[in-house]
């Protein structure tokens, strides 16, 4: 059982993030097990939660996991702008650094789900309609619980109650195609599950 633990901005990040995750094991034939350490309060507080983790770490207080996934939109700064914003909060734990994937959105995280119209009619019954990239706060959020009602489906979260069903639907070659910011985390992950499926975790000890 692989250990991974996720940091993200919102429940946006949470939901989005967890069904790629799962995903990925699924392809890969991983099992792994996701702890969700931040998922409320935007940039600031991922920054924070991050940094307080990776000291913890480096005191012994938690077990290092077997990666970290940090989550934050690129609000159209662009991605090495964020990267590099987040990287500063691990530059104090060099050795932790090859545990971390950094998944950067950009510009929102909500874009990602309508990347891929087959998915979203898969799941809903209805094609959706992704402009190209507009930097309005919340325009991508909005236009999720748009397209889900014109589905004829009631949003209850948004839209992001069907995110693990429309990303397991996903044409991943084509999203990566399409959004570099998916390409380049999507890449990431790839090199890590490929190499826990060559090299299987320990099984877990009978209680």
């Amino acid at each position: 059982m692989r250990e991974v633990s996720l940091f993200g901005e919102d429940a946006g990040h949470e939901a989005v993030l967890k069904a790629l995750l799962a995903r990925m094991a699924a392809d890969y034939g991983v099992q792994i097990r996701v702890r969700s350490l931040s998922a409320t309060g935007g940039l600031s507080r991922v920054h924070y939660k991050f940094g307080i983790y990776l000291n913890d770490i480096a005191k012994g207080i938690v077990a290092v996991p077997d990666m970290i996934v940090v989550a934050t939109d690129g609000n159209c700064k662009g991605y090495t702008t964020r990267l590099q914003e987040i990287e500063r909060v691990a530059e104090p734990h060099p050795n932790l650094g090859a545990i971390v994937v950094y998944a950067i959105p950009d510009p929102h995280i909500e874009r990602w789900l309508l990347a891929d119209p087959g998915a979203f009619k898969a799941v809903l019954g209805r094609g959706c309609n992704l402009p190209q990239h507009k930097c309005q706060k919340a325009f991508y959020k909005e236009l999720l619980a748009q397209e889900v009602q014109a589905a004829h489906v009631k949003p209850i979260l948004g839209g992001l109650e069907y995110a693990e069903d429309i990303i397991g639907a996903m044409d991943l070659a084509r999203v990566e195609m399409s959004e570099s910011s998916f390409e380049k985390v999507l890449k990431e992950l790839k090199g890590r599950f490929n190499q826990w499926k060559q090299q299987p975790s320990l099984p877990e000890p009978n209680p």
